[in-house]
């Protein structure tokens, strides 16, 4: 079932079994503000369960840079705005992985990292990224990196 993340009034629903909820309601409510402020687009997510395409696609990508993530994914968004494919995972450690894949074959293609409040940086990522810091009223402190795509999706 969908869920239209609400950013006003920080919400858990869907992300009970997170060990860090609050903060990854945060993570998540701030990615939803950034679309409706942006692009007027609500940020909508449904189970992981509901949509396997989109987190077959995600890890597809990933393996460009030799990284499988071993976590419990919970919620998945996929969506089009503004000549971009997006598509998200949010994992129930706190990892919250992006796409961001422009349509158009000379556009910006990249994979982001965010890291809820409070989680250590994952095995898989630490050697491979650097992480910059970023202070978001719904989120708290975030944690971000990310790489750009170079195949073709």
């Amino acid at each position: 079932m969908a869920y239209e993340v609400n950013f006003k009034e920080v919400s858990t629903i869907g992300l009970e079994n997170s060990p860090v909820a609050t903060a990854l309601a945060g993570l998540r409510a701030n990615e939803a503000r950034y679309y409706w402020n942006k692009y007027k687009h609500h940020f909508t997510v449904v189970s992981a369960d509901e949509d396997l395409k989109t987190r077959q696609w995600v890890n597809k990508i990933l393996l460009e840079r030799d990284i499988q993530l071993p976590y419990q994914p919970l919620e998945v968004s996929a969506f089009e705005v503004n000549g971009l494919k997006m598509a998200y995972v949010i994992y129930e450690n706190g990892l919250v992985v992006n796409v961001m894949y422009s349509l158009a074959d000379d556009g910006k293609r990249a994979v982001g990292f965010k890291l809820s409040e409070g989680m250590a940086v994952p095995e898989e990522l630490k050697t491979k990224f650097k992480f910059a810091h970023q202070k978001s009223r719904l989120a708290g402190t975030i944690r971000g990196s990310y790489f750009v795509i170079k195949g073709t999706y």
